[in-house]
């Protein structure tokens, strides 16, 4: 399972790679106004810039190089996710929320700016998103960008994302099973991942009957992801992670590790992962960025 020679390598150069397109591609999309603006936006690129694995946009784009899709294409997909997740996350550190102080290794956004600032850069975040996939420079075929807005919406909201939090916020409330813990992550984390691979096949103009094999690799993923991630808040460190971590266990949600155990939640990630390489094995070596993506996901330590 562990990431060895040439994988590591070819993982740790398209993570640099991405993290440096996506800065870039931000810092366009965001330029300082002249008036009083100003610190919304210079909140919004607080969020946006320099934070972040940015593992959402590298799926977009190494499932859109799958299809010989245009790198521009790619990265500027991958931003309207990375934007959504970056919204998400300053509400979901927010006071009424889960009141975070921290997030990667910095302030949180309403702790660096005010509460206002914090939710008006997220509302902007999230119109950015679809701004950006809007605009012919992303795709000259206007079937394209009408079905990427789609996918990206309907993971974003109450039938993925937003759902997915609502379920967690009353789960401090009830005794959820691991049926009920499973639905709540797949909408939480696992539909932005899922519409990370979705969109870069739709680039590639990708019939939908012809996506079924990465459908279920970005599930298994996504799945794995939010195990690897209980698993960080059940026993990370918190200067890694650069976050505040055990805060589901403080607030008594169930969660993966609690109803299965550490080491059956390691072993169930693990296997979540070698099933979802599996699916793509009609790719054979061309898939080896997103073989090597599904590894890095149970074997990070933030």
């Amino acid at each position: 399972m562990e990431l060895v020679g040439s994988d590591s390598d070819l993982l740790g150069e398209a993570l640099r790679r991405i993290q440096r397109e996506v800065d870039v591609a931000f810092d366009a999309f965001l330029p300082m106004p002249a008036d009083t603006r100003a610190p919304l936006v210079e909140a919004m690129r607080y969020a946006a810039i320099g934070g972040g694995k940015r593992v959402r946009p590298l799926l977009v784009a190494a499932t859109a190089e799958l299809y010989g899709v245009d790198r521009d294409a790619a990265v500027r997909a991958g931003c309207a996710v990375e934007a959504i997740h970056a919204y998400s996350l300053i509400h979901d550190d927010l006071p009424c929320m889960d009141d975070d102080d921290l997030r990667h290794g910095k302030p949180t956004v309403h702790k660096q700016f005010d509460e206002a600032t914090a939710v008006l850069a997220g509302d902007c975040l999230h119109a950015l998103a679809f701004e950006i996939l809007a605009d012919a420079a992303t795709s000259g075929d206007p079937f394209v960008r009408a079905e990427l807005i789609q996918t990206l919406a309907t993971a974003s909201g109450k039938d993925g994302m937003a759902g997915g939090q609502m379920m967690d916020i009353v789960a401090e409330m009830e005794d959820y099973d691991l049926h009920t813990v499973t639905r709540l992550q797949q909408l939480k984390t696992g539909a932005l991942l899922a519409a990370s691979v979705e969109m870069g096949a739709i680039l590639g103009h990708v019939a939908p009957e012809g996506r079924g094999h990465l459908r279920n690799y970005a599930r298994d993923i996504g799945l794995a992801f939010q195990i690897a991630d209980d698993l960080l808040d059940h026993e990370g460190d918190e200067e890694k992670a650069g976050k505040a971590l055990r805060k589901d266990e403080g607030q008594g949600k169930q969660t993966f590790v609690s109803l299965m155990g550490a080491e059956k939640a390691r072993e169930q990630a693990r296997a979540l992962v070698d099933q979802a390489i599996g699916h793509l094995a009609q790719h054979g070596k061309e898939a080896r960025l997103l073989a090597a993506l599904a590894r890095f996901i149970v074997e990070r330590d933030r």
